[in-house]
């Protein structure tokens, strides 16, 4: 690690180059290979002597390996050709019933897919939206002339009798928007600012029945509740009964849309709802999403699967605004892109100005406005920058500020459809003192009063929440008559890149502290696997008396707090890397906390569900049954893992698999010896790599030795894996040869376990293969130059590259928000020689460079269909500088590409020449592609990053930036906390079939794409047993569901209900499924997946393994509200691209 740091030492280019036989794997590869794919084979013996001669013949049998794997690729096609569509796949093993063939996922059967299940990513091109948003920045010169009063708009002009027929409704909303930690922690600013707020609100809204407040963040309110006594409780609850205090949103934060994934954004949403529901009987209705850094549709959706109807935005670049104000379309119903229907629609607000704040809502000119922030009156601590205070009201001047502020009303309400007006009023942490709430509620009380009593001025003003102004819009554009034609235009897409003011583009967060985007998704991945595991042992817990000692509420606790810390991590100053250095210190601990939690939660939940004998349940904290298999020793560390110690008495690894199909992976794990036997659940012998754990670059430890085998799992269930120390005929030592040119004096030590060669430098290049494709990497710099894919014989340059950025020499620079470059990449170059490793299971290409590691790994089965890519990333010792990685092809992509939403859907995207380079960075949260018509090629991320494509057949991802200097919106700092940073990425190169790319605005990842997103963001838990000796009875698999599900087919979550009663579980939870949007114009053969499709279609009560489903009622997607005809179920059907949430009940 020091060495890739260190500016000064080149050294040695380690390259571990890795050729592994699949041969062997196929061929030989495990001990009960069966002869036939439902019977478990036996091995002979007399094969044993032969596969040892067959090791010895490596190099021959890497000629064989291709021939062989082409006659089976040959032999399956015709196989699959004359199996009928839908049929279930033969190949997929049963495990409810105990068989459990290891059977390698080899290409033996082409998957099945329902050619109904295709149809939908075809017809969603008929989609029918008035404003589509890749149109409008086709339109859009993106120029910035001078709009006069309001900068970025125009001058608006009204005729005075427009309102003589139909007066001007106006509702005075006013908020306080409080950050969940920003310049301060979360803690810090509920003590300083936010409980003044709500106490506040308390006794001011009871002096006037007219005054209204609403509110959106519940991690502030409930930990506000839970502070006061009964009485406040009374009157909040009086308050919104009557209409004067409104909760907004309800999530746990106003979260950030660009770098959240969908699982979180619903995770949070739960949380707030479920406590609002619980505590206050309160149901939100409208969204308020005033500060996030630009908007996505997945929030839209998500608002209105949990029944939502109206929603308020901000931030949306300037132009865009100023377009749709000359266009009456800042309000509009926002569909999704691949929505044939009106099922997604939800009304939305975009407020037209620069900010949420008064002096930018009010009317289009901010001089006026701030006048009529009576917060700024003269003497107190805040002014107006335009130099001229409000005035207090009064007779002597009520008439001429009336008539003022009602001109800037009548203006503002000329860039809308209606004649109803929303007039926010507040601002950050606003309303914290007694003195606010009479300066503002009283001065505008008597402007209402004097306009509401004057006919001639045609108005109707008031204080209101934001259901009183959607009401009152939805009456003015005739909504709720059934057939009337809306007078609200359906916009399509979404609100990336933001831009506040001239070519200031927010892109730069989509990648700020990097470190703690990818903390956050290990975090997710966790959470879901214990939300499971927990549910599932919550249920078997209750079975019989033993296992009370369970501590189900206990944990409950800490499943609770997980989802709070990683709700209150989705905060749009939190996952954007745009707080304090202190601040991210605070959540990094929450975090960090969390994931210890969470791992003992999956421990002992997987004790409870592996046990034999249940009566032989003890729970004793303080020795586990069970431990993971790495260790993070603080919140800003990388993970270690831990060294399991062997003996001849069997140690036992645990594997779960958080996947709802059955699954092969690699799994690797350190040991302390180089002499291992392992024996696969049915006790039979696998084949296993021994590779070396290296100090440094030149010499390999003796304190651990890593240890890979391929194991094979059932869907959502545990497989167990047993560890002897034995000398073992099917274990492959690694070789490894190291490059070095002459004169970089480095001394190769030799190694007692594994053969090390020292080699000269060379150009020539170096190739690794596996059964799907071969591949090229550079003699000198390491790296990735050309791809063959097997399956068509292609060649692909695909060329990895890196590159740096610096911050453009101006006033304003890039910082923690924004991305000013000084113009276009510059290559990182490096002159280091390589080193090279033979391995069999994995292969790993290991370049140094002097930044960061690059570790490009090839795996057998489905995950051998894409190459991992693993950078270290450490760029402590940098000057504004940010560190790019480039992948440059020969994928005729022109300017089109390709980038995900959240997780959950594809933004189609456009490298526009007339924006400057910062504006064409997008945020990739999970994948980002390029394609052709003859195939496609997709970066997968397991963390959000920034990601863009400047030229054609470029991919190009920024994984660190370290920035010296504020970008004045007003965080006070740059970024210069940076962390060694692991980011991991998957490339997968697919073959597309019959291709017409006329449709554009809408696009689905493929199957495989789909899968090999989710085996990055959710790879198998490795546990082991604690005890070295007396480990009572487990089950060789625990198989929870009794098949693979649907492969179109997500749990998003399964996620214990809170009790009624208390903070412990009720024995309800709720299933969230996630149908993906899937496009099938690719080859499906030999993708290894072991699924099939059913348009959508589960009978649940057949889904799990003695298990019985009590019930099973259809909700709202955040369990707020059950539809009138809800009853118990026992088929799901869903439509392509729905998430729906179910309540059930297993006993």
């Amino acid at each position: 690690m020091k060495l890739s740091r260190q500016f000064t030492v080149f050294g040695s280019a380690i390259f571990c180059v890795v050729i592994f036989s699949l041969y062997l794997m196929l061929d030989r590869g495990h001990f009960d290979h069966p002869k036939s794919p439902r019977r478990e084979g036996t091995f002979p013996k007399g094969q044993l002597s032969i596969l040892q001669e067959k090791i010895d013949h490596l190099e021959r049998l890497l000629a064989e390996n291709n021939e062989i794997i082409s006659n089976i690729r040959d032999s399956v096609i015709n196989l699959s050709e004359s199996v009928k569509d839908g049929q279930r796949n033969p190949e997929a093993v049963n495990f409810s019933q105990g068989s459990f063939s290891e059977l390698l996922p080899s290409a033996l059967v082409s998957l099945t897919i329902d050619p109904e299940d295709c149809s939908f990513a075809s017809k969603s091109g008929s989609q029918d939206s008035n404003v589509q948003m890749l149109d409008v920045y086709n339109i859009l010169p993106f120029d910035n002339p001078d709009g006069g009063v309001w900068k970025q708009g125009f001058d608006i002009t009204y005729n005075e009798n427009e309102w003589d027929d139909e007066p001007l409704q106006v509702f005075v909303v006013p908020h306080s928007h409080n950050d969940p930690g920003w310049l301060k922690t979360f803690d810090d600013y509920f003590r300083d600012q936010t409980q003044h707020i709500l106490n506040n609100m308390v006794v001011k809204l009871q002096e006037d029945n007219n005054r209204k407040f609403m509110w959106s963040e519940i991690s502030y309110f409930s930990k506000w509740w839970d502070g006061i006594d009964s009485q406040k409780k009374d009157a909040v609850k009086r308050l919104i009964e009557d209409g004067q205090f409104e909760i907004v949103t309800g999530g746990w934060v106003m979260p950030d849309e660009a770098s959240a994934h969908y699982f979180a954004l619903i995770d949070q949403l739960i949380e707030g709802h479920q406590w609002l529901e619980k505590t206050l009987g309160v149901k939100p209705k409208s969204g308020w999403a005033v500060d996030p850094f630009g908007h996505s549709p997945t929030m839209t959706y998500l608002l209105k699967r949990s029944g939502f109807s109206n929603m308020v935005i901000q931030r949306v670049h300037y132009s865009v605004k100023k377009y749709f104000a000359t266009q009456k379309t800042l309000e509009f119903f926002w569909r999704q892109n691949w929505d044939l229907g009106s099922s997604t629609d939800i009304l939305c607000h975009m407020m037209p100005f620069y900010s949420y704040d008064v002096p930018h809502t009010c009317g289009p000119d901010p001089k006026i406005c701030c006048q009529f922030d009576f917060k700024r009156l003269p003497g107190g601590r805040v002014s107006c920058p335009w130099r001229v205070p409000p005035e207090a009201i009064h007779p002597g001047n009520i008439q001429h500020r009336a008539w003022m502020i009602l001109d800037q009303y009548r203006k503002k309400s000329k860039l809308f459809r209606t004649k109803v007006l929303l007039a926010p009023l507040g601002d950050d942490f606003r309303y914290s003192e007694s003195s606010e709430w009479d300066q503002q509620y009283q001065n505008y009380q008597k402007l209402f009063d004097f306009m509401n009593s004057h006919p001639e001025l045609h108005v109707k003003a008031q204080f209101g929440t934001l259901s009183d102004y959607f009401e009152a819009l939805r009456k003015a554009g005739n909504l709720e008559e059934k057939n009337s034609n809306s007078v609200f235009p359906v916009l399509s897409g979404d609100f990336f890149t933001y831009a506040d003011r001239d070519n200031h583009y927010w892109s730069g967060y989509f990648t700020s502290r990097p470190f703690y985007k990818r903390l956050d998704r290990v975090l997710e991945s966790y959470l879901r696997a214990a939300e499971m595991l927990y549910s599932l042992a919550l249920v078997e817990s209750k079975k019989s008396d033993k296992m009370n000692a369970f501590p189900s509420v206990d944990h409950y606790k800490l499943l609770t707090e997980a989802r709070r810390n990683l709700g209150l991590f989705q905060h749009h100053d939190a996952i954007t890397g745009t707080s304090k250095d202190w601040v991210v210190v605070d959540y990094g601990t929450r975090l960090f906390h969390s994931l210890m939690n969470l791992k003992r939660v999956i421990t002992d939940s997987a004790h409870i569900l592996i046990l034999k004998d249940k009566d032989t349940y003890s729970y004793n904290p303080s020795a586990p049954f069970l431990k993971m298999d790495d260790d993070q020793s603080s919140q800003d560390s990388l993970p270690r893992k831990t060294v399991i110690k062997l003996s001849i008495q069997p140690r036992y690894l645990l594997v779960y698999n958080p996947t709802e199909q059955e699954r092969f992976s690699v799994v690797s794990v350190y040991v302390n010896s180089p002499k291992v036997k392992v024996l696969s659940p049915s006790g039979k012998p696998i084949m296993v790599q021994v590779s070396g754990v290296w100090d440094g670059r030149t010499t390999v430890s003796h304190e651990a030795y890593q240890i890979s085998f391929m194991v094979h799992l059932p869907p959502l269930g545990l497989g167990v894996y047993q560890l002897l120390e034995v000398l073992n005929s099917e274990m492959f030592l690694a070789d490894y040869n190291i490059y070095t040119s002459g004169g970089n004096n480095v001394q190769v030590n030799p190694d007692k376990v594994f053969k090390i060669k020292e080699m000269q430098n060379s150009a020539d290049d170096i190739t690794l293969e596996n059964s799907y494709m071969k591949l090229w990497f550079s003699g000198i710099s390491g790296l990735l130059k050309k791809i063959n894919t097997k399956e068509d014989g292609k060649n692909h340059q695909i060329k990895m590259e890196f590159a740096w950025y610096g911050t453009t020499s101006n006033r304003d620079k890039s910082g923690a928000y924004l991305f000013l470059p000084d113009g276009e990449a510059k290559a990182f170059i490096r002159k280091d020689p390589p080193k090279l490793c033979k391995l069999y299971i994995k292969a790993v290409v290991d370049p140094p460079l002097k930044y960061k590691i690059v570790n490009i790994l090839l795996n057998l089965g489905l995950e051998g269909e894409s190459l991992e890519l693993s950078n270290i990333v450490d760029i402590r010792g940098e000057y504004n500088r940010e560190i790019a990685m480039r992948i440059s092809s020969d994928v005729n992509s022109q300017n089109r590409f390709y980038t995900d939403l959240n997780g959950y859907q594809i933004q189609p995207r456009v490298a526009m020449s007339k924006l400057p380079l910062q504006a064409n960075i997008y945020p990739m949260t999970t994948m980002a592609y390029i394609q052709d018509s003859g195939v496609r090629l997709t970066l997968h991320s397991a963390q959000s990053l920034g990601v863009t494509s400047l030229k054609s057949g470029q991919l190009e991802v920024i994984m660190d930036r370290r920035l010296m200097q504020d970008d004045n919106r007003g965080l006070g700092q740059g970024l210069q906390d940076n962390k060694i940073t692991a980011n991991l990425f998957r490339l997968l190169l697919e073959r597309r079939n019959e291709v017409d790319e006329s449709e554009f605005i809408f696009s689905f990842p493929s199957l495989l794409s789909h899968t090999t997103s989710f085996f990055i963001n959710h790879p198998v838990i490795p546990m082991t047993t604690y005890a070295e000796s007396g480990v009572p009875q487990i089950l060789n698999t625990f198989s929870p569901l009794t098949s693979s599900m649907p492969c179109d087919m997500h749990v998003v979550n399964l996620r214990t209900i809170q009790s009624k009663a208390d903070s412990g579980p009720s024995d309800e939870a709720a299933l969230i499924l996630h149908r993906k949007g899937l496009d099938c114009k690719f080859s499906n053969k030999d993708t290894g997946l072991l699924c099939s499709t059913t348009q959508g279609k589960i009978k649940v009560h057949k889904l799990f393994n003695k298990l019985i489903v009590e019930s099973l009622i259809p909700t709202s997607l955040s369990l707020m509200h059950s539809p009138p005809d809800a009853r118990n179920i026992s088929e799901i059907n869903m439509s392509s691209m729905e998430i729906n949430t179910f309540r059930i009940r297993l006993r």
